[in-house]
């Protein structure tokens, strides 16, 4: 039995291995019209396994004959409806590193909503309501935590990723008015009842159907 894993890497394992495999005997054929008709019949075959997209656009079928020089490796010596691709372009393109936002990275369960929040509060010039808001954000936190871990967490590790998020600009450790934040029980149960709601407003108008 072969393995995939001692078989030739695929460049773009979308079109899977018989498409590379037709690409690498159109390369060894040595008459260029009959090289020229396989790269032809491969690319019908390239186009039939897109059926999303619309045929007719230029771009596309352009893109089509990039990725056949692609997974040819740019060996394939043919008469393209287009220009061939530069292999010195592609290979800076690819080498583009893709920077994520912080909040995909750190404290994702969190959201982006909640940096904005923080931002917000922080530069709030009233002072009472600006201690309301860092409660308020420290709530949503746990809230957004309970939907990810489904677990009683404790106040003061909200706390310490408030801070942290806040960059030390909010602190509420250690406050002297020993401030608590909702219950995970009622932030739990309140959850499961706004699921339980959703889900009989959505059985009954199946029912009516």
């Amino acid at each position: 039995m072969e393995y995939n894993t001692n078989r030739f890497k695929l460049v773009i394992p979308e079109y899977g291995r018989n498409i590379h495999k037709m690409i690498y005997y159109a390369i060894q054929i040595k008459n260029r019209k009959k090289r020229n008709r396989c790269a032809w019949s491969i690319i019908k075959l390239m186009t039939s396994s897109n059926p999303r997209f619309n045929k007719e656009i230029p771009y596309f079928q352009h893109k089509l004959w990039n990725q056949l020089f692609i997974m040819s490796k740019y060996q394939l010596d043919i008469d393209p409806p287009f220009p061939k691709p530069n292999p010195e372009k592609m290979k800076v393109n690819c080498s583009r590193k893709v920077v994520y936002p912080e909040y995909l990275t750190n404290f994702r369960y969190y959201g982006k909503i909640i940096r904005n929040m923080i931002h917000v509060a922080i530069h709030c010039k009233n002072r009472q309501k600006k201690e309301g808001l860092f409660y308020a954000i420290a709530n949503t936190m746990k809230k957004n935590y309970l939907r990810w871990n489904k677990n009683i967490v404790e106040d003061d590790v909200i706390f310490k990723d408030l801070k942290e998020l806040s960059k030390g600009k909010i602190c509420l450790m250690n406050n002297s008015d020993n401030t608590l934040l909702q219950s995970s029980h009622i932030l739990l149960n309140t959850k499961r009842k706004k699921n339980y709601s959703m889900n009989r407003k959505k059985s009954m108008m199946n029912n009516e159907k």
